[in-house]
């Protein structure tokens, strides 16, 4: 089967509930497996409802509470769950606030990696975020994770630069759609 970006729902709630048990976190700064489950066992509808909300507020990685930007958020299913992938953004502006690191992050399973998952996925929210308004958009990743670095460059990303994130260096790339407007 192709795979498909589908938005969460309670119908596929069990395999992302199989992939949370078996280690898999969808945030890739820190593993939320086990908090994210135990919010899904508890109340499975009131955690896809926080899951896709673009209300409210979040609290980031340093305990700052902050307004939820607008998003997109999707799983990846190729017959099965195999992982996240989301947007945010501002409305109206190409620019994120800086607690946000970039306008997409994404986690494959890692039973479901080096199948071309995460590159696919990226080249089917592309559209999104055009549709969305963006003019480009900014991903970052670890200075380490070379799986990531290809994902974005066979996107159409160009390195931007670097940045220091919870004490780790963290490589900005960028994707404008002028650039990449081909493969949209």
């Amino acid at each position: 089967m192709t795979l498909r970006l589908v938005r969460p729902s309670l119908e596929r709630l069990p395999g992302y509930a199989a992939a949370l048990e078996a280690g898999w976190s969808p945030d890739t700064t820190r593993d939320v497996s086990a908090e994210q489950l135990a919010a899904l066992r508890d109340d499975p509808l009131a955690f896809l409802d926080d899951l896709v909300r673009q209300d409210g507020t979040i609290e980031d990685a340093a305990g700052e509470i902050h307004p939820r930007l607008p998003s997109f958020v999707f799983w990846l299913d190729d017959g099965e769950f195999c992982g996240a992938i989301n947007l945010r953004f501002v409305r109206g502006s190409d620019d994120l606030p800086s607690h946000i690191s970039g306008h997409v992050g994404y986690a494959v399973v890692p039973w479901k990696r080096r199948r071309g998952y995460a590159t696919k996925a990226l080249s089917m929210l592309l559209p999104i975020a055009w549709e969305a308004g963006l003019s480009r958009i900014e991903i970052v990743c670890g200075d380490d994770n070379e799986a990531s670095r290809r994902v974005i460059l066979a996107n159409g990303g160009a390195a931007i630069g670097s940045r220091q994130s919870e004490g780790a260096t963290k490589l900005v790339f960028g994707i404008k759609f002028s650039d990449a407007k081909a493969r949209i």
